[in-house]
């Protein structure tokens, strides 16, 4: 892995990102359709703990994000 690219775990799978990648672009690395159903609204990011990430927040090395349905969760823009 190249230093303009880190490691974030995105539903227990590894995936490698640009620096500067957002948590959505890390759903979007994993899986496309699970991106999409983030950006219209039917799901929601967690980090490892279950506490909702804003989609635009930025990634670092070793982030663990979950995709989870939106319902009931308000999100820390």
């Amino acid at each position: 892995m190249s230093d303009s690219r880190v490691r974030v775990f995105v539903n227990a799978a590894p995936v490698d990102v640009e620096r500067g990648a957002t948590a959505l672009e890390c759903v979007r690395a994993w899986r496309d359709s699970e991106a999409e159903g983030v950006a219209s609204g039917k799901r929601s990011i967690t980090d490892s703990r279950g506490l909702a990430i804003a989609p635009a927040s930025a990634a670092q090395a070793g982030s663990i994000y979950r995709t989870v349905g939106a319902r009931g969760l308000e999100r820390d823009e």
